[in-house]
């Protein structure tokens, strides 16, 4: 539950960022009459998202009849939601800066154009971060081998980001966005990583990758997997007490390098504008 909410958490907040810089830049630039059609792209790249995720549920459990077919998209799916979470990491720690001058832009843009482009502005800027969250979260989802749990962690996530995004645009609170994007981006690293380790045991299901039958580890009389413990862990980490070797190295070759990089990237001086250095920020 708390890997999903995390993962609510920070997508939410980026979505609901987007959202409330589009909507501050129509208030300041006195073009109100636009903000409802602001909500008409927003609502659609939300619908789009929800849509891509029934779509990933659909195929998973009702296209592919076979189990090894399932096992190949499913493992295939979560290989795929770990590069672009990964790839979201990076690129939002590089563009938290730039990204309400970049969307002012935008905006400035399409009011000039019309209605529509307006309409394709808001939809655009929602629809890749909707895109890629549904894609995490359902594999996320099928890491977890449940949907109760998840889905409430999600749910409360996503609702903890509306709220967090609200009162900062509304300046009740503050909030350190570059520590906020580091630490919760470091935590979706972990996740991505059991994720990949999933995948990694699916693809060995479906008979893409060998070595289903050879372990590095199994404490499965120490961390019963029915465990509050080993629910705890397999919630937040994905573990799972028979580990193959092919899962263990792929974890470790993921989670190592990426955290390394991450951390020694966010570490390194920027050449912002003096205007863009302060590290406390209204969305």
């Amino acid at each position: 539950m708390f890997a999903n909410y995390l993962i609510g958490l920070r997508e939410g907040l980026e979505a609901a960022l987007v959202v409330s810089i589009l909507v501050a830049y129509l208030v300041k630039v006195d073009r109100r009459d636009r903000l409802a059609v602001v909500a008409g792209g927003v609502a659609a790249a939300i619908a789009l998202s929800i849509a891509f995720g029934a779509l990933l549920t659909y195929t998973s459990t009702s296209l592919l009849s076979d189990f090894k077919s399932q096992e190949i998209f499913g493992g295939t799916m979560s290989a795929l939601a770990v590069v672009f979470v990964t790839w979201m990491v990076f690129w939002m720690r590089r563009a938290a800066r730039g990204m309400r001058a970049e969307l002012d832009g935008r905006l400035s843009t399409a009011l000039q154009m019309g209605t529509l482009a307006v309409l394709l502005t808001a939809f655009m800027s929602v629809a890749r971060e909707g895109l890629e969250t549904a894609l995490f979260f359902w594999s996320a989802v099928q890491a977890a081998g449940s949907t109760a749990s998840p889905v409430a962690g999600f749910s409360l996530g996503i609702a903890t980001s509306v709220v967090l995004a609200w009162l900062l645009y509304r300046r009740s609170v503050t909030l350190n966005l570059a520590k906020f994007f580091t630490w919760t981006g470091a935590g979706l690293i972990v996740v991505a990583a059991g994720v990949l380790a999933y995948a990694v045991h699916d693809l060995q299901e479906g008979g893409v990758i060998p070595g289903l039958n050879t372990l590095a580890f199994d404490v499965s009389a120490q961390i019963p997997p029915g465990s509050w413990y080993g629910t705890l862990l397999r919630g937040i980490f994905n573990f799972t007490p028979a580990t193959t070797v092919a899962q263990a190295i792929a974890w470790c070759a993921y989670l190592v390098p990426v955290m390394t990089v991450f951390f020694l990237g966010s570490r390194r001086p920027t050449s912002a504008p003096p205007s863009t250095r302060p590290q406390e920020t209204h969305a």
